[in-house]
């Protein structure tokens, strides 16, 4: 059954927008945000759209699709949700189509795949910029003909589920690099929802803060805490390279060292990042790859721009990520790959 909840609008109350964001789970009053909610409560109302969640790592992506599924008429079925990066391309297939029984060698019976597993609910693909290319073919047939087929099977059975796909990374520079398929990025991308970062959502880091801080504390059992002014200035001097989950992080750690019911500055341990130093920047500013008279391949080419990125971003994998237009798992890869290390990288500045 769909939530009957108020429509946002300019003149809304903040009774009614509060009532609204929380059945999001989210806390805030931020015009980005409450235009995300905007456009997940149409999509929400729409059977079986596809939608595109976009936004930095700690934004809240995954909270969106639950938003969108349970106030959609399908909220009774299940919401089934899966990481991209966090499990091998060799199993991947099998866990999102299923596998009939023998088609490999542990395949001891038959098993439906994570699409059939939601039913007519929600299947949320995070990090889909990580989807293998080997598997892409299938996930874009799949969205094409609403049918899927178990590895090792010829049945085509019915897919009943809406798709939503998260990703922390532009699949537009995946198309134009080859990472990501033209074709799969435009089926996916039927409704676009960018969740902003945190520190463009300046008016509601206190209140997240406190939000945190509450639940927090009632889960240890402690009495509730307030943050004071000065505290405040230094949660809204910061700009959040982890997001909202780099926040309940710092709000954590601030009620476990504070002293009373009060949250002070000095309580607000923010673990800053390392700062470039002066000499790495300038190597950076002056610096060009170069290609010799002998040549350079594209994997030297490759390891070179990941090497200046680290450099520049100070080692922070999740930046040079987003600077580079490729997950943080893609990047910890070809590190490995390249026989790069974050510490090796920092000892050579």
């Amino acid at each position: 059954m769909t939530h009957a909840l108020p429509q946002i609008a300019e003149h809304a109350d903040a009774d009614a927008l509060s009532l609204l964001l929380s059945s999001f789970g989210l806390v805030g009053k931020s015009p980005r945000l409450i235009e995300a909610v905007e456009i997940a409560l149409k999509v929400s109302a729409s059977r079986g759209t596809t939608v595109l969640i976009g936004g930095e790592t700690g934004t809240g992506k995954e909270l969106f699709a639950r938003g969108i599924h349970y106030h959609g008429c399908a909220a009774g079925a299940p919401f089934v949700a899966i990481n991209c990066a966090a499990i091998p391309e060799t199993l991947l297939e099998a866990e999102l189509f299923g596998h009939e029984r023998g088609a490999y060698t542990d395949a001891h019976e038959a098993r439906p795949g994570l699409i059939e597993s939601a039913g007519a609910g929600t299947l949320f693909l995070d990090e889909v910029g990580e989807l293998p290319l080997a598997l892409q073919p299938k996930l874009l047939r799949m969205l094409e003909n609403r049918t899927v087929r178990r590895v090792g099977g010829t049945v085509e059975r019915p897919v009943l589920c809406r798709i939503v796909a998260g990703t922390n990374v532009s699949l537009e520079a995946a198309v134009e690099t080859r990472h990501f398929r033209e074709d799969l990025y435009y089926r996916l991308n039927v409704v676009r929802l960018d969740l902003p970062a945190l520190r463009d959502r300046v008016a509601d880091i206190v209140p997240l803060a406190e939000h945190f801080m509450t639940e927090i504390s009632a889960r240890r059992g402690d009495a509730p805490k307030h943050i004071d002014g000065s505290a405040a200035e230094v949660l809204l001097a910061h700009g959040w390279p982890g997001n909202i989950r780099e926040l309940k992080n710092v709000m954590e750690r601030a009620t476990l060292f504070a002293s009373g019911n009060m949250i002070r500055r000095a309580d607000v341990r923010i673990q800053r990042r390392e700062l470039v130093s002066a000499s790495t920047l300038g190597a950076l500013e002056a610096g060009r790859i170069s290609i010799p008279k002998e040549g350079k391949t594209l994997a030297e080419v490759e390891q070179e721009v990941i090497r200046l990125t680290m450099l520049l971003t100070a080692g922070n994998l999740s930046a040079a990520a987003r600077i580079l237009g490729i997950s943080r798992p893609t990047l910890s890869r070809k590190m490995r790959e390249s026989g790069l290390t974050r510490r090796s990288l920092l000892a050579s500045s």
